[in-house]
């Protein structure tokens, strides 16, 4: 919902004096809606990057092929001077992971929401501008000053934001579609110092542990009314993140005891799979990647 809703105010922000009203109110209100429906998860279930990675059905193409390619289309994207080239990325690459990889569009919808809410407060905060008299083509008077958007500052915008939203996009592709035993792999495989792979993938997998041990305990609370009104909701909420900052200490001691009972020394190591790199799969990134390359040179 609230994705939904800065959507429809940054839209409208964007786009103010280049289009009549009733688009805008269209084009905002339709991108919201869209956001905060499809990205709706009525159960509440909990989503694992990784369990969708290894259900992917573009896991078996070679992760080195995909890194690589992530990586250049990344640095295409930022260095494109028009934010067609970001949205083209934004557009193919949830094409490829909904309707190539099988993940389902709410699914991806609901994990491209959290950052696509810092996106867009950023992208606000890059559009308005603190002025002492109304100038631009949108103003709002606040306390004896003026918050104003500019053609300038909408331009300036629209591309940060469409560098940022394609650069994610890219991300999600590589890890939706590549699971952390195979990154590991191939991060060692291009020489990544050890230290930084084991932090790397220990703090990965902590991370879901303690997400998984949060959405239990809520799950335990709200069973006995812990949350019916909104003094007993405080409560049960600081209640709730003491226990857990508690077991997160208990439960980073096992887990060491674990490491060290099995003789680790340095170095986690998985039954790695490289992936046969297939000339369809390389013709196939070569061609997205030059298809970028075209875009950013042609909008130049």
């Amino acid at each position: 919902m609230v994705t939904g809703i800065l959507t429809m105010v940054v839209v409208w922000c964007l786009f103010y004096g280049r289009l009549p009203a009733a688009v805008l109110l269209l084009l905002g209100g339709g991108l919201g809606a869209a956001l905060s429906l499809l990205g709706r998860h009525g159960s509440g279930q909990f989503l694992t990057i990784d369990i969708l990675a290894q259900t992917s059905r573009l896991n078996r193409v070679s992760p080195l092929l995909k890194f690589w390619t992530a990586l250049i289309l990344m640095a295409l994207c930022v260095s494109a001077s028009s934010s067609f080239v970001g949205l083209f990325l934004t557009v193919f690459m949830l094409i490829l992971i909904v309707c190539g990889g099988g993940l389902a569009l709410h699914d991806y919808i609901h994990l491209l929401a959290l950052p696509l809410s810092f996106l867009l407060l950023g992208g606000l905060a890059l559009l308005f501008e603190v002025t002492v008299q109304r100038t631009g083509v949108l103003g709002i008077p606040v306390f004896g000053f003026w918050l104003c958007v500019s053609q300038a500052a909408q331009t300036r915008a629209m591309l940060v934001m469409a560098r940022a939203l394609g650069s994610l996009s890219c991300l999600y592709m590589l890890s939706l579609t590549t699971p952390m035993s195979d990154l590991i792999g191939v991060l060692r495989r291009i020489h990544c110092p050890e230290l930084l792979i084991d932090l790397m993938y220990l703090i990965y997998r902590y991370i879901f542990i303690l997400l998984s041990m949060y959405h239990a305990m809520r799950d335990a609370a709200a069973s006995r009314l812990g949350f019916g009104d909104y003094r007993t909701s405080l409560r049960t909420t600081g209640n709730l993140y003491f226990s857990l900052l508690f077991r997160s200490y208990r439960q980073a001691n096992r887990n060491f005891d674990a490491m060290e009972s099995r003789c680790f020394d340095s170095g986690i190591r998985f039954l790695e799979d490289a992936g046969k790199i297939r000339g369809s799969h390389v013709l196939a990134a070569g061609a997205l990647i030059l298809l970028t390359l075209g875009l950013s040179i042609f909008f130049w």
